[in-house]
């Protein structure tokens, strides 16, 4: 068993571009042999048990194995481990002291998505991950008009649901989102091409949003109280001409050609937008991180792909560097009382800091309790039926400090982590995404 030191590695964390495109990448035996000297320097450490389902796996299978040693535990089990990772990057990013540049090298998450590509392109995978991440294919469906509305009534019947479960493996008990049949795009088509920005630090003043599947297909009101709070700033916003999905979904799924495929249709009209002198931005920190970190380890040679990453902000974040330029309006007219901020995993993983506490910080009357806790929603990994329990328990941490705070007001910056907060909380509340909470500081 490899000895874990305490000294760890203190050092900022680097990442090494994802050599996907190397058939090595995808040898079998190559790949065991990395699983296995990577388990066992996390046996020796196992500060992350408590991040994701993952590593509780892992040391379970050790400890009731005949060696109590990685070396005990039949390879195929490995797979048990790898199912769990939901590419959170928390691991990585807050725990692990033995990421690059130590020289022990970990990169738990990528070598769980190596492991996703290696399954995806030799053993498949199921019918329902292929669909849960075509998001792009199933919006579009799911949001024309009468069937948004049947699919989001059939959705709320329970004994619909029992079936879905049984023909779909979707748990009958999970969160699910409702579809609009008048998406973001279509409510924002009006919003300029051609303005004038201010820019401020090392932003240019005017912005383009990418949609994004969940915002503009399934939940499109932050969307516009997004484009409020930006224009109520000077700031004004456009959007993208066109887009797929960001190929976080597919990224997830080990489906890496389909990553690709997106990154082929997204990156040629973002760069333009960029060219234009747009900064760029997106209200699902997934789709941010994507841009900002995966496609660049992916793509590390395409200047389309670091020109966008370069461009690409956190819409808090790039709040936070105008007011630090003191271009932010802080005429707010509406305190919001005690709330219960969650930070989503993939917007802190981004390194950027807390900027949406520190902006909902500065509005007068508010009081904001941070809660930087996984909610184990991750998308799909919470609806499936044999994953459902391990996110239920994830979340049940974040749950007990909402209750215990009772707030006016609660929510995450992945809207899909907020309602997976409320479906636990089980009380009839309802979250509310913080940038909502900006506008009606604002009085918009």
């Amino acid at each position: 068993m490899a000895e874990a030191t305490r000294e760890g590695n203190l050092n900022a964390p680097i990442r090494h571009p994802l050599d996907w495109q190397n058939p090595d990448f995808y040898n079998e035996e190559s790949l065991f042999k990395e699983m296995e000297r990577v388990f066992d320097i996390c046996h020796g450490c196992r500060r992350c048990v408590s991040l994701c389902q993952s590593f509780p796996s892992l040391f379970d299978l050790i400890d009731e194995s005949e060696t109590m040693e990685v070396d005990g535990v039949k390879k195929d089990d490995y797979w048990k481990v790898v199912e769990h990772c939901y590419l959170c990057d928390l691991c990585y990013m807050t725990k692990c002291p033995y990421v690059p540049p130590h020289e022990w090298n970990l990169d738990f998450p990528h070598l769980m998505l190596r492991a996703k590509s290696f399954h995806y392109k030799n053993r498949g995978t199921k019918l329902r991950d292929r669909i849960l991440t075509s998001t792009d294919t199933v919006g579009r469906l799911a949001g024309i008009p009468v069937v948004a509305q049947t699919v989001n009534a059939v959705n709320k019947i329970g004994a619909a649901r029992k079936v879905l479960e049984a023909v779909a493996e979707i748990h009958a008990d999970a969160w699910v989102p409702e579809y609009s049949s008048n998406p973001l795009r279509s409510r924002l088509k009006k919003l300029p091409l051609d303005t004038a920005g201010e820019p401020a630090g090392r932003t240019k003043g005017k912005i383009a949003l990418f949609a994004t599947c969940y915002m503009n297909r399934n939940e499109p009101g932050p969307g516009e109280d997004m484009v409020a709070v930006f224009e109520h700033n000077g700031i004004p916003v456009t959007i993208a001409e066109k887009e797929r999905c960001c190929g976080m979904p597919k990224l997830e799924l080990g489906n890496l050609d389909a990553v690709r495929e997106a990154k082929d249709t997204n990156i040629p009209v973002l760069a333009k937008l960029v060219d234009a002198g747009w900064d760029l931005t997106a209200l699902v920190p997934s789709c941010v991180l994507m841009f900002k970190q995966e496609l660049p380890l992916m793509f590390p040679d395409d200047p389309d792909v670091i020109k966008v990453k370069n461009a690409f902000y956190d819409p808090f974040e790039y709040l936070m560097l105008r007011h630090k330029e003191g271009k932010l309006k802080t005429d707010f007219s509406t305190g919001l009382g005690k709330v219960s901020y969650h930070a989503a995993c993939h917007q802190r993983v981004q390194n950027i800091g807390p900027k949406t506490r520190e902006l909902l910080a500065l509005i007068p009357g508010s009081e904001v309790d941070i809660i930087e806790r996984c909610s184990g929603h991750d998308g799909t990994y919470a609806v499936k039926k044999e994953f459902h329990q391990y996110a239920m328990k994830i979340v049940q941490p974040v749950v007990t400090r909402v209750n215990q705070a009772q707030p006016a007001h609660y929510g995450s910056d992945c809207a899909m982590a907020g309602h997976h907060i409320a479906h636990a909380r089980a009380d009839g509340t309802a979250p509310e995404h913080p940038i909502t909470l900006v506008r009606m500081a604002y009085g918009l």
